[in-house]
């Protein structure tokens, strides 16, 4: 595994994001490829198209595929990014909350609208982060994410907003600011991405993605979403629905079959 430095937890810990070059070796990346095609054409029952009938191009996700697919589950419970997460945090323990297919075709106009993750899902704590892995070559013009550096310690939990279609969400949180109208206020980061490269970003910090402006380049990410240390289960109604209703209770620790851990590995 590919040993983080004091300085990546310090980028971490005071933007809320950390962009590892070179994390995950071509081995990963050329079967992750395979996998993304073999979602793409055959997508499971959480599989969806995120963009409008009228844009040329295809914003394709999907969720929980390792719960279905060999190779996936494979590269969460045999990949070095479990251990990342951990060594970012120094945590004793890390489990998986899913994982999730982002790819957008040469094209693709739609957005990922500002937002930040943690209040789409059912669980609360400090150590909840969203590993995203290109598989791509990707820049602002494919559609890298842009963060809010900080975002993270401002102590406020936004609406989560649907990425496509009408909402169905219903949340007392208020909505995420105008943040494009605050640019001379604020701080933002965005890198470009080569295969293999990936960021790590906080649950609560404020992110962005633009369409795929290229004719030519898929923007294709494998995104991983973790829990470590004092993450408990937190059910809430009309928030984003799991692949099934976990058997916790409200605030007990996510180790289950939906949400194992993962590392340290048995």
């Amino acid at each position: 595994m590919r040993k983080l430095t004091d300085r990546e937890r310090k980028a971490y810990a005071e933007d809320g994001v950390v962009h590892l070059r070179e994390a995950f070796d071509a081995s990963w990346v050329e079967a992750l490829r395979e996998h993304a095609e073999d979602a793409l054409n055959a997508p499971g029952r959480l599989g969806r198209n995120l963009s409008a009938d009228d844009d040329p191009g295809r914003f394709f996700s999907e969720t929980f595929l390792w719960h279905r697919h060999a190779g996936f589950k494979d590269f969460v419970h045999s990949s070095p990014a479990a251990e990342l997460v951990a060594d970012l945090w120094g945590a004793a323990g890390i489990n998986i909350i899913f994982d999730q297919l982002l790819i957008k075709e040469p094209g693709t106009r739609e957005p990922t609208v500002w937002h930040h993750d943690l209040t789409y899902w059912p669980v609360r704590g400090e150590q909840v982060a969203t590993l995203w892995l290109a598989l791509d070559e990707v820049t602002a013009e494919t559609g890298a994410m842009e963060f809010v550096c900080g975002s993270h310690r401002w102590g406020q939990r936004y609406h989560p907003i649907a990425f496509a279609g009408h909402s169905t969400y219903d949340t007392d949180e208020p909505e995420v600011p105008d943040i494009d109208a605050l640019r001379d206020e604020l701080d933002f980061v965005q890198y470009d991405y080569a295969p293999g490269d990936c960021t790590i970003h906080h649950g609560m910090l404020v992110h962005y993605a633009g369409g795929n402006q290229s004719a030519s380049q898929r923007r294709r990410a494998y995104v991983t979403r973790w829990a470590g240390d004092g993450v408990v289960y937190d059910p809430r109604p009309n928030i984003q629905r799991m692949l099934f209703e976990p058997d916790l209770e409200p605030a007990a620790p996510l180790t289950s079959r939906l949400w194992p851990q993962v590392w340290p590995r048995s």
